[in-house]
């Protein structure tokens, strides 16, 4: 049976975390004395003096809105990365523990881990990017702390089958990561409604794409109280700055522009994919639930190179596992798309 206590690492579940100056008092105060800042101001017009609120209560109150996920279910934090690296810091024991990740899949759960020194039980996906569950049942031990599955899943693009992953959650006494940094331009359910029903499940989600804040770092993960307790105590006090904070919450007031952006996105994909079809070189194109498609080339490299010195960056995946001869191209503006396709097929 899952129990939260018999995964946290000791030193985590006895943590007293660093008390913040913002954290020791109640209610109401106009004199801030307390935390040594610089009373006179600072050279910028906002008042960034001040250290930013340690647990983003304005962000998440109005994330709580969009998402209906209570505030005390969320936790926010340096872009997804840090919740990342936070769960590895939390659950897995350094030399003993191990995750299981599943290859094609976003590159910072191995980065993480080996920053962590954490083992790696690598499980790939099956020829259509999906879960091998067979293999994750035989890489899972009593050392397993967590699983990165990430859906819409990058390189690949497309969205991980749920009822898979309900098969994990249902069975799997660690955590279950899913990782939903593309969820906006997918026609899938967010997990984040599943919460109450699996206690063992965390998702992530970010600002980064969709919402077009990738500058700012503004990730959230979505969890059982107790997770998100032990995040919070365990980030650094204030992990999110002010001005992050500030533009998150004004860009947060403006759904709808995102949900334009996120149609002329899907409409320019579909274009880019018809258009890619075309070409000779052009081997395959995986169905994409993403920003961006996933293209198997006669010659990847030789692609690559050559868009390089037209001054066009997409990304070469052809060493990654199951991703041979593959592109992951981006969706652009329609002048940025059309620019790509005018020059690939001058490609010779």
């Amino acid at each position: 049976m899952y129990d939260i206590n018999n995964l946290l690492r000791p030193n985590i579940k006895n943590l007293t975390p660093y008390s913040s100056a913002r954290d020791e008092f109640q209610g109401e105060a106009s004199v801030f004395l307390d935390a040594n800042e610089n009373a006179f101001g600072s050279p910028l017009d906002a008042a960034y003096n001040r250290y930013p609120d340690p647990m983003q209560y304005a962000v998440k109150m109005r994330l709580s809105e969009i998402k209906g996920v209570p505030a005390r279910n969320i936790f926010v934090g340096n872009g997804s990365d840090e919740a990342i690296d936070i769960l590895f810091r939390s659950f897995c024991n350094p030399g003993v523990d191990n995750v299981v990740i599943v290859p094609p899949t976003y590159g910072m759960y191995q980065v993480s881990a080996n920053i962590n020194d954490v083992e790696t039980k690598k499980v790939l996906l099956t020829d259509e990017y999906q879960l091998n569950l067979e293999g994750i049942a035989e890489a899972i031990n009593e050392r397993t702390k967590l699983i990165f599955i990430c859906s819409p899943n990058n390189p690949t693009g497309n969205s991980i089958n749920r009822e898979d992953i309900e098969t994990l959650l249902a069975n799997f006494n660690g955590i279950v990561v899913v990782d939903e940094a593309y969820i906006n331009f997918s026609r899938q359910k967010s997990f984040i409604q599943e919460l109450t029903e699996y206690a063992n499940l965390v998702v992530m989600q970010t600002l980064s794409k969709a919402w077009g804040l990738a500058g700012l770092r503004v990730g959230m993960a979505f969890a059982s109280e107790e997770i998100i307790e032990v995040m919070n105590r365990v980030k650094p006090p204030y992990n999110v700055n002010e001005a992050s904070q500030q533009l998150a919450l004004q860009a947060l007031q403006n759904v709808q522009q995102v949900n334009d952006w996120i149609k002329e996105t899907l409409i320019q994909r579909d274009k880019l994919v018809i258009t890619l079809k075309t070409m000779d070189f052009v081997l395959d194109i995986y169905p994409s639930d993403a920003n961006f498609v996933l293209v198997k080339t006669a010659n990847a490299t030789g692609i690559y190179n050559y868009l390089v010195e037209k001054g066009i960056i997409v990304r070469n995946r052809t060493n990654v596992e199951l991703c041979e001869g593959c592109l992951r191209i981006t969706v652009g503006t329609p002048e940025e798309n059309n620019t790509l396709l005018s020059t690939l097929q001058q490609y010779k």
